[in-house]
């Protein structure tokens, strides 16, 4: 097979594929050897680029998968908002504090109980806190971020959405653990795949393209009849997948097959 014809990948979602060649990811592009970089270079698509490669691949005119909008968006709560803002997405009232002037006027725009959450770099339930008075704030404060504050509606469970390409590829409800604000399936929370509510898979799948991702998780809650995004996740898990009895890399192969990713 020529190289220009081999489907190259650099992250290892796709390792073990027979059709993909992985080459792994060398944060020194001159680590790569000559045959490995022409391969890049000639490659139509690079598949799992990681945020590194994917803006620079992006300068030089090279289509990725996941595509360069959704890596720019990974683990950052305050530009997901910011979009969702900007599109009118549904996504609970959210507001960001910066610095110690503007930290002092949360209590202006919010009342106890509510949600505080590390606004980067976060995944997996961690960094999220449910703030239920001023001790709580106080708490949280103490952290150098800024302060990331959402209302609190009061749900024992989400709706995670799996968007790949442009469709989704697996939903499930993930159902919070007895005395846990959290859902997350790390923290305890159970995956049930009956009765999905169709308007919860549109808004997420709607908001993902909207959004220009394509490849992510979207977390979706239903409060008094109404649909809301909470979040993006582009790092999701795939226990929800092995729940299901799904072979995750076997997955993405045949959409690559299909040309669909």
């Amino acid at each position: 097979m020529d190289n220009k014809k081999k489907i190259i990948a650099l992250g290892a979602r796709l390792k073990g594929c027979k059709s993909v060649i992985t080459l792994g990811v060398k944060p020194d592009f001159s680590d790569y050897t000559k045959i490995e970089t022409d391969m890049i270079k000639k490659a139509e698509t690079i598949y799992y680029p990681t945020l590194f490669y994917a803006d620079l691949f992006n300068v030089m005119g090279k289509k990725t998968f996941p595509n360069f909008h959704t890596y720019k968006f990974v683990q950052d709560k305050i530009k997901q908002t910011a979009i969702f803002k900007m599109l009118n997405i549904p996504h609970p009232n959210t507001k960001v504090f910066y610095g110690k002037s503007q930290k002092k006027t949360i209590l202006r725009f919010f009342t106890f109980p509510f949600i505080a959450k590390q606004p980067r770099n976060s995944s997996m339930g961690r960094g999220v806190f449910l703030i239920k008075n001023q001790k709580d704030l106080s708490d949280y404060l103490v952290n150098p971020w800024p302060a990331y504050i959402q209302e609190y509606l009061p749900v024992d469970r989400d709706i995670r959405v799996i968007i790949i390409g442009r469709e989704i590829a697996l939903s499930y409800f993930r159902i919070a653990k007895q005395g846990e604000f959290r859902s997350n399936v790390s923290l305890g929370g159970k995956i049930n795949f009956d009765n999905l509510p169709k308007k919860a898979l549109d808004t997420a799948l709607d908001a993902a393209h909207r959004c220009g991702w394509n490849d992510v998780g979207m977390d979706i809650i239903e409060h008094e009849n109404k649909f809301y995004v909470i979040e993006a996740n582009m790092k999701y898990g795939q226990k929800g997948f092995r729940k299901a009895g799904i072979d995750y890399k076997k997955f993405l192969e045949k959409l690559l097959m299909k040309k669909k990713i």
